[in-house]
């Protein structure tokens, strides 16, 4: 299964476009709220050990290894990105799901990682209240604050995994 254009538009519409510069010419990497340097629609950057790049102070790095710079490169960086997610899934999810809870459970997995606990429920049928209330209440913070965003993208991606 493939992420549809629904659950990209929810990726997308979350992570939105980075530009950390708007003084200069194309896209600028752009620390997100916990300070990890990022690029395109969300993408970490990472050192030369594989690190996440982190912190004002390496804002000269980050801009000298963007790879991203253009909207057609964000694009295509996102959609090779999703791959690894999707695998992700596919790998975890072991029951019959629907493409609007494969795309939420994509979405959900870009933002987080995945969650060993989301997959349990989901693969266990756990009933809607328990999977709902997971969504909404999990992985709303970042540097040990509740963010309004995150509370908005896991309210969606609830939304998203119930719709038919």
């Amino acid at each position: 299964m493939r992420t549809s254009q629904k659950g990209i538009d929810l990726i997308k519409e979350f992570e939105s476009l980075h530009d950390g510069d708007l003084k200069k010419p194309g896209l600028q990497p752009n620390m997100d709220p916990v300070g990890i340097w990022t690029e395109g629609y969300g993408r970490a950057m990472r050192d030369d050990k594989g690190n996440f790049l982190r912190g004002a102070g390496n804002k000269a790095i980050a801009e000298k290894i963007a790879t991203i710079h253009t909207g057609k490169e964000a694009e295509d960086a996102l959609k090779q990105d999703l791959q690894v997610y999707e695998n992700i899934v596919a790998k975890k999810i072991k029951v019959p799901i629907t493409q609007n809870q494969f795309d939420a459970l994509v979405s959900h997995t870009y933002n987080t990682g995945g969650s060993d606990g989301l997959f349990k429920l989901v693969n266990d049928r756990a009933p809607s209240a328990a999977i709902r209330n997971w969504f909404i209440t999990k992985y709303i913070t970042a540097g040990g604050k509740v963010l309004n965003g995150l509370i908005r993208r896991r309210k969606a991606e609830a939304d998203l995994f119930f719709s038919m």
